[in-house]
């Protein structure tokens, strides 16, 4: 490992961390670094436009990490087939859409589209990886694997409680799946987040995990309950229309 390259990646992970900010000091007292090593790695990323550094001395991510982002998001997207389609679900019904699939094996979102009738969740953006067990995506993509598979994930990732409704032990996140791998449709209700509910469904099969890809929307939680019928056949044709395309 380039030792210098893991010190700013760790800077740049700390700062993002302080949305108003932080110190020299501070940033070479919490990366384990001495004050000369600090600074020099902090002139360079401001050079570069990685970090900005403001008239009181604190710094704070640069607008090249947006740029980044950009390009994460089209690298990350689906076919345009699936950005398409999300577009005029989104429209039609007012709820987000969402794509994901497993990126260095963790489920991951890999594009968006905001509805206007969607509650709006901060963090499921492109690049998140995180939850898996507490969202629709991540439990549809999630059941396509073996149960040994599965079970490795959970056991590596965590089953971290988000809501007093998230499912935190493998038999009942388990017996989850069972339940709603018989329509193919998977869903979560608040278990990720209070007042909002998801529903996804595998959209492309493949041999390699890095080949399936989901299709999710979000709604508010009232929504799920009553037009869970109509959701499911919607879904299902979702995965019929855009399978033979993918």
């Amino acid at each position: 490992m380039i030792q210098s390259v893991q010190r700013a990646l760790r800077i740049m992970e700390l700062v993002g961390r302080h949305a108003d900010g932080v110190s020299a000091p501070r940033i070479a007292f919490e990366c384990g670094l001495n004050r000369a090593t600090a600074y020099n790695l902090l002139r360079t990323l401001v050079y570069e436009r990685y970090l900005r550094r403001d008239e009181s001395g604190r710094y704070s991510l640069g607008l090249e990490v947006s740029d980044r982002y950009s390009e994460l998001t089209r690298a990350m997207a689906g076919p345009s087939t699936c950005g398409e389609y999300m577009r005029r679900m989104s429209g039609e019904t007012g709820y987000s859409t969402f794509v994901a699939r497993f990126v260095e094996g963790r489920p991951a979102v890999t594009d968006v589209i905001e509805g206007n009738r969607s509650p709006h969740v901060e963090d499921l953006i492109v690049g998140f990886d995180d939850g898996a067990h507490a969202t629709a995506l991540g439990k549809a993509l999630l059941a396509t694997l073996q149960p040994m598979d599965r079970a490795r994930f959970l056991r590596s990732a965590g089953m971290r409680r988000f809501t007093g409704h998230t499912l935190t032990e493998p038999d009942a996140f388990e017996y989850d799946l069972a339940v709603y791998g018989e329509s193919g449709v998977y869903a979560e209700i608040g278990q990720f987040k209070d007042g909002v509910a998801c529903a996804g469904v595998v959209i492309r099969e493949g041999d390699a995990p890095d080949e399936r890809i989901v299709f999710a929307v979000a709604m508010p939680l009232d929504d799920i309950r009553s037009t869970w019928p109509i959701l499911t056949e919607r879904l299902r044709a979702a995965a019929a229309e855009l399978q033979p395309l993918l």
